[in-house]
């Protein structure tokens, strides 16, 4: 197994902003809002927005097991938005291979 962090950065509030562009499949992530948000964070899909994304408030996470499933998906897949321009999400995920 590998692991894979990085920071999402919503330049533009209510934009769709991918993970990450690899392919690369993921069996856990966890995603957390940074403390130093002005608003909420959702994450989803790619068309993750406030009526259908998680919910994140300033400093809280949210992890998502994968492999409890049986499996993995690729990264590309998660997205990120906000409710305020420039908040950030980071993300840990532990990855296939």
């Amino acid at each position: 197994m590998r692991v894979q962090t990085g920071v999402i950065t919503v330049a533009t509030a209510g934009t769709a902003v991918v993970t990450d562009n690899t392919a690369n499949r993921v069996y856990e992530i966890t995603f957390k809002a940074l403390a130093g948000n002005s608003g909420l964070v959702y994450v989803g899909t790619d068309t993750v927005s406030a009526a259908t994304g998680f919910e994140l408030s300033p400093g809280q996470d949210k992890t998502l097991s994968l492999k409890t499933f049986g499996g993995s998906i690729p990264l590309n897949l998660f997205y990120a938005n906000a409710a305020t321009n420039n908040d950030k999400v980071s993300w840990i995920a532990i990855l296939e291979g």
